[in-house]
């Protein structure tokens, strides 16, 4: 006796449906991370993984389906090798001969938020939806934010 399997599988009303999140059904919660010690790139990573929701049983790739994320204590994130040195940051103001070159060193003493967002913004997508999930990153320094109305739930580095 020979099988079907494709009526077997596919006979109606049976099986699990996929669902889809729709923008209007998505619910966005707040968290903290404190980046005290953290390793630059293994935070960065975890956090973009909220900011796109892929911790969700809901993820879909074109829906915005993440967190907001608040990081605390942006310029206590530690980096490993000699990062520190020799990672050079690039950008160029579009004239000839204008390309500017800042270590990591110095970019973390002056603007510690903006290295972590970077680093996040390398691991989320380039496009709209990309800008989208950046736009919900909020990166301080210090200990003090001020989205506590928010009621954001604490993360540690360690756990998440």
């Amino acid at each position: 006796m020979r099988i079907n399997l494709y009526e077997e599988i596919s006979r109606e009303g049976e099986g699990m449906k996929t669902q889809f999140a729709k923008k209007t059904d998505t619910e966005h919660k707040w968290y903290v991370v404190d980046a005290r010690d953290a390793i630059l790139g293994r935070l960065a990573v975890k956090i973009a993984v909220h900011l796109r929701g892929k911790n969700k049983a809901v993820f879909t790739p074109n829906v915005d389906t993440g967190d907001f994320v608040v990081v605390v204590n942006a310029e206590k994130v530690k980096v490993t090798g000699k990062k520190l040195d020799d990672k050079i940051y690039y950008h160029h103001s579009g004239y000839p001969g204008g390309i500017k070159a800042k270590p990591l060193k110095e970019r973390l003493a002056k603007e510690p938020d903006k290295v972590i967002t970077d680093a996040v913004w390398g691991m989320l997508p380039k496009n709209r939806l990309g800008r989208a999930m950046l736009k919900k990153l909020k990166v301080y320094r210090g200990n003090e934010h001020p989205h506590m109305a928010q009621k954001p739930e604490i993360l540690q580095y360690k756990e998440f």
